[in-house]
């Protein structure tokens, strides 16, 4: 059990980490294995090549695959925070607009109840 004085991210939050850096890594093995399979492939294409070209060839092949997949997912994950950013900042918009008509309404509905009232209260009087 830990005390309650001790600071650090709820069990929830731990496990939920914990989820995605499980599928990330899942992720990227899968690509990996994929780039191989595909670097296979292309070696296969050439048989005159011999075994330390096909290894050479595939594991350029390889890194320039996974290369060119980390910068399309940066890319990717970068719109997203872009998006994002202005997704939020919209949002804040609308929230700050109904909250302004909210306001002018509920002022709005504030005097005619208070007119009323004032007028009710005077045709009592007379």
């Amino acid at each position: 059990m830990t005390p309650p004085s001790r600071k650090g991210p709820a069990p929830g939050r731990q496990s939920g980490t914990l989820a995605h850096e499980v599928e990330s890594y899942l992720l990227v093995e899968a690509e990996r294995a994929q780039a191989r399979r595909e670097a296979e492939a292309l070696c296969a294409k050439l048989p005159w090549l011999t075994t330390a070209q096909a290894d050479d060839l595939a594991r350029h092949y390889m890194d320039q695959r996974l290369g060119l997949t980390c910068q399309a997912l940066q890319t990717i994950a970068d719109r997203a925070k872009r998006l994002r950013g202005e997704y939020e900042a919209r949002y804040a918009a609308l929230r700050r607009t109904l909250l302004r008509r909210h306001a002018a309404c509920a002022c709005l509905l504030f005097g005619v109840f208070t007119a009323t009232a004032a007028v009710l209260a005077h045709s009592l009087r007379t």
